[in-house]
């Protein structure tokens, strides 16, 4: 099969076989892993931070970065297609005790012009801010990168109010490939970021949570208590460590076929995409002017040997990654063409 569903289908390489096999294990609960030790202070050297603590999962580390910077009955600033609103299982609220303040922002990219609207001091009637999320690459506006000068003016503008910003860097090692620039860079002005090693870098579980040493100290006790206190976990944590070291280089390889299927698609009758709007490794298309819906040709897909979904009847997503070459993105062309042309 040609699995375009997501790069969170990636299967481990040999190299990272190779090292959980070989890895030195401890008790992750008492600080005694020593694998997973050295991708903590490597993901801390990666992103600038003082700390970092790997977590089984991106949810788990958003969810923690949220509860650190807010109490509850505050709310928290965030697109309103981000991940941590829409695919969280309302996280923010269940667990953090907060409420979303969705901006509809183009692209998926706030201003700091949208956001400074949108704060509300404490007072009798409203919730106060307490946090403000920005997600890069965003995922459901098609992989799209925040400028620089858009992360500096909203970390800046927040923190002369007082106020914290998270950054869901889930694929932010894709922006760092597309913009040619360091994560720490990137990451630099937030207070923290999540990023996950088992999307485009490859690695089979983990993400890692990173910013000041203090937050991460009480961010391991929110993780023990949301259930990610693993014990011997050197054996995920040496194929995060090789995800972090080797899979970047190898991204622009993806985002070069991301850019091939969008152009492709583009070429198709009934299907519209933007492929100038391609930056990474995500693109979004819309199928209804084939007059079927998006269910119908992922259906049709699967019985050809290609895997793609639908994100709503209108519109599907294709997520390139190392697993499926250039080849394979040119024969899902093929196959999507004959489907949308039967």
């Amino acid at each position: 099969m040609i699995d375009l569903r997501s790069d969170t289908v990636t299967k481990p390489t040999a190299a990272m076989r190779r090292a959980m096999m070989e890895a030195e294990v401890g008790d992750d609960v008492y600080g005694e892993d020593p694998t997973v030790n050295l991708v903590e202070r490597r993901a801390a050297e990666v992103t600038g931070k003082e700390a970092a603590l790997f977590v089984p999962s991106g949810t788990m580390g958003n969810t923690i970065a949220v509860k650190l910077h807010t109490t509850h009955g505050q709310e928290v600033i965030c697109d309103s297609r981000s991940h941590v609103l829409n695919y969280e299982l309302g996280m923010i609220s269940w667990f953090s005790g907060c409420v979303p303040r969705a901006i509809a922002a183009a692209d998926g990219i706030l201003t700091w012009d949208q956001v400074r609207r949108e704060i509300r001091p404490l007072g009798p009637h409203w919730a106060q801010t307490g946090l403000i999320e920005i997600e890069n690459t965003h995922n459901m506006a098609g992989g799209t990168i925040y400028p620089l000068r858009a992360i500096r003016e909203i970390c800046d503008g927040a923190h002369e109010l007082g106020l914290k910003v998270h950054m869901d860097g889930a694929r932010v090692f894709n922006a760092a490939a597309a913009m040619n620039v360091p994560v720490r860079e990137i990451v630099e002005p937030v207070d923290t970021v999540m990023f996950c090693v088992s999307k485009a870098l490859g690695a089979p579980v983990g993400s890692l949570l990173a910013g000041p040493a203090d937050a991460i100290a009480r961010g391991r006790l929110y993780r023990k208590r949301l259930g990610g206190g693993m014990r011997q976990a050197g054996v995920l944590a040496a194929a995060a460590l090789i995800a972090i070291e080797e899979t970047p280089q190898c991204l622009a390889n993806d985002h070069c076929n991301a850019r091939l299927l969008a152009e492709g698609l583009s070429r198709i009758p009934g299907i519209s995409v933007d492929p100038a709007k391609v930056m990474t490794n995500i693109v979004i298309f819309d199928v209804s002017g084939t007059g079927m819906a998006s269910a119908e040709i992922s259906a049709c897909l699967k019985q050809r040997g290609v895997l793609i979904n639908g994100i709503n009847e209108r519109q599907m997503r294709a997520v390139t990654h190392y697993d499926v070459d250039r080849a394979a993105c040119e024969q899902a062309l093929e196959e999507l063409g004959a489907c949308v042309a039967r």
